[in-house]
């Protein structure tokens, strides 16, 4: 804290000095503008003019305006950076670059204090001090960091040869013997070292405030630099032609473009409401360019007008130039302000142009996600976006489907969602131009007008890549039907020729053997034959039950219900008798079902059928219970219900293991698995009352096993 006051009482104490030392040099200056440098210049200070329409004393006077308005302006925004900024370096930094280099860039403090000891160096000091504080600034603002590292050394540079040019008297080049071009390189490498360092800052490193704050610092840099190497320029007498009146004229442009600089800085330092900056950079070009449009066509028609009509009193052809000029503003104005817009922020004015781009782009043929890329990019490059993408929830997860550009870290996405028929269809998101900045008006309504028209051609790729991917599960599911149906068959294959074929093969030899005894030993004969009938009896149970096992033949004999009912007959005989043959309480079971059911597909008869059936085993096995009911009937749905309950003790988590694992059965997982086969689903809960609760949802028919 005391350092910062010191700093403050020392750049006050300069500011103090250098306006006392300015203002006392104003006589000086004014007498010597009249008795000599007008009339016979000044060395490359003021060349000599010709008075012309401006008399002596005028001409003087206007140029001391010029240049103490120019100063004005410097202390100015210095009182305003003492005031409201002292407290941080780099506002003291800014201030004292404004008193410094508003003091010794114009000509009055040359002249004024040439005769003056004390004056000259204090002035030669005073320039030192403002080249080497705006460099430092530009290098340093706002956060007090070199940006980049190496950019010290450059810096280093600067103040050598500043502080060496104190010691040449302001005559460093020439003392030197070094030409023009170098002194204009030095200022070009320089200039453009403090624009790159404020440019790199912005890019890699500045907050969204700080890079507000460097846009204001790199607008002031550049309208100063550019106007300074323009006007400069035309400071030539062939431009101005020694005139007084054209030369004070030329000199204020060169301090206006100047003055841009205090007031850009002062507003970046501050921080204070940073308005947009981008409207004003916009009205910059515009301006600037319709100005040297304007001087060109000027010249041009003069120059034409003036050759083809040789007679005429240059008054007509000035008058005709300017009325050609004047006809040509208002359009020249309006295309140059579209292009401009264009290249700040797109064809955010012309939104029917790009749709019509996008359409004319949807006629060719594309894929789904090559239409979404097509949407993203013309967002993209009609509003000249860093990134866009386009983004659908999947699966209940939101995922990313086309994109356009390149996503940068510090760049706040906007999500714009995508509506069609009332219904979102996905959502578009957009990075702003620059951390910070945000979306205008016109940038929405463009926005707007292209996401209605989008809606349609976002909802045919949706429903473009459903049924893609509907078609890829249908051809999945076909070659699942496929392998299950060559697995079938693999299976039935296996059985025939490992167990009913070797049977056959030995019952033919058990018969030749068994003709051999018929003569001799009868008995022996008569045992044989016994043997081949039994296992004749067990061939044709296998067969039974492999036939069995590919679809039950009751369903085809009773229906469905007779063959619930059958098979409920079937488990109720043996649970009469306990494992000690002993009597045991006769498990009751019972059937709610209709008198009939719609046709059903053997798909769904088999399945509900198996279902029902390893439930009421697991009942019968595993339940205890007393009471075993199965209920079928048709939902609302149009689905079949097929309900098995009992009041035992219930399936829970030590008897799970026993009865999935069960080998004699299809398990709890391959109920749910034959359910889910055929579209249906399969769920096993315990009651709170007791007891398991079986329930199964079938589609009624195969129309109903694709939806």
């Amino acid at each position: 804290m005391e350092k910062i006051r010191l700093y403050q009482l020392l750049v006050g104490l300069f500011f103090i000095v250098t306006a006392s030392v300015y203002i006392s040099c104003i006589p000086i200056y004014y007498d010597t503008m009249v008795t000599e440098c007008i009339m016979n210049g000044c060395g490359n200070v003021v060349p000599p003019l010709i008075l012309g329409k401006l008399t002596l004393s005028e001409t003087a006077l206007l140029l001391l305006l010029v240049d103490c308005s120019f100063t004005l302006v410097f202390y100015l925004a210095a009182l305003i950076l003492l005031w409201k900024g002292a407290k941080a370096p780099v506002g003291l930094l800014a201030a004292l670059a404004m008193i410094a280099f508003g003091t010794s860039f114009p000509s009055l403090v040359s002249i004024g204090s040439a005769d003056g000891q004390f004056s000259f160096y204090w002035f030669l000091i005073a320039s030192a001090v403002g080249w080497i504080a705006i460099s430092l600034f530009c290098l340093l603002f706002p956060n007090g960091s070199f940006v980049p590292a190496w950019s010290k050394y450059p810096m280093a540079l600067i103040v050598v040869v500043n502080t060496a040019n104190i010691f040449y008297e302001g005559n460093i080049w020439r003392e030197l013997g070094l030409p023009r071009p170098i002194q204009f390189l030095w200022f070009i490498l320089t200039t453009a070292l403090l624009i790159y360092a404020q440019i790199h800052r912005f890019r890699r490193i500045s907050s969204p405030e700080q890079r507000q704050q460097t846009k204001w610092v790199v607008y002031g840099v550049a309208v100063c630099f550019i106007g300074f190497m323009v006007i400069s320029m035309m400071f030539d007498p062939v431009f101005y032609k020694d005139d007084a009146a054209a030369y004070v004229v030329l000199n204020a442009a060169l301090h206006l473009s100047l003055s841009a600089l205090p007031v850009t800085l002062t507003l970046a330092v501050l921080r204070r409401r940073l308005w947009d900056i981008n409207p004003l950079v916009n009205r910059t070009i515009v301006y600037g360019a319709m100005t040297v449009f304007i001087i060109l066509l000027y010249s041009a028609a003069v120059l034409y007008l003036g050759r083809l009509f040789t007679t005429w009193n240059h008054y007509v052809v000035s008058l005709l130039a300017t009325a050609l000029v004047a006809a040509l503003f208002a359009p020249l104005k309006e295309w140059l302000q579209r292009q401009v817009n264009r290249l700040m922020k797109g064809r955010h004015d012309d939104p029917y142009a790009v749709l019509l781009e996008l359409g004319s782009q949807m006629i060719q043929p594309l894929a789904p996600d090559a239409m979404l890329t097509a949407i993203a990019r013309q967002v993209q490059g009609a509003l000249r976006l860093p990134y866009v993408s386009i983004a659908k929830s999947v699966e209940g997860q939101e995922t990313v489907l086309a994109e356009a550009g390149e996503r940068k870290e510090g760049l706040e996405l906007q999500a714009l969602p995508i509506v069609y028929q009332g219904q979102s269809v996905g959502t578009l998101y957009a990075a702003a131009r620059s951390a910070g900045e945000a979306f205008s008006s016109e940038d929405h309504k463009f926005l707007e007008v292209l996401l209605q028209q989008a809606g349609p051609i976002v909802n045919n790729a949706d429903m473009l890549q459903a049924m893609r991917r509907l078609a890829e599960d249908l051809q999945e599911s076909r070659e699942k039907l496929v392998l299950a149906r060559e697995e079938e068959r693999r299976r039935i294959r296996n059985n025939l020729h490992d167990d009913l074929a070797p049977r056959l093969a030995a019952l033919a030899i058990n018969v030749a053997v068994a003709r051999k005894f018929v003569d001799k030993e009868p008995a022996v004969a008569v045992a044989k034959m016994d043997e081949l009938g039994q296992v004749i009896r067990t061939t044709v149970q296998d067969i039974r039950s492999l036939v069995n096992d590919l679809r039950p033949p009751a369903l085809d004999e009773l229906g469905l219900i007779g063959a619930i009912r059958s098979r409920m007959d079937e488990m109720a005989k043996p649970s009469g008798l306990t494992a000690d043959g002993l009597a045991a309480a006769r498990l009751q079971m019972q059937i709610d079902a209709p008198a009939s059911l719609p046709p059903l597909s053997a798909a769904v008869e088999v399945a509900v059928y198996r279902i029902v059936t390893e439930s009421m085993v697991n009942v019968l096995k595993h339940a205890n219970a007393s009471v075993c009911r199965v209920k079928l009937a048709v939902t609302e749905d149009n689905r079949l219900l097929a309900e098995v309950t009992d009041d035992g003790i219930g399936v829970g988590a030590a008897q799970r293991p026993a009865v999935i694992g069960n080998p004699g059965g299809i398990g709890l997982i391959s109920m749910r698995e034959r359910a889910a086969e055929i579209g249906g689903e399969c769920v096993i809960e315990q009651q709170n009352a007791g007891g398991t609760r079986v329930r199964a949802w079938l589609p009624l028919s195969p129309h109903t096993l694709g939806g």
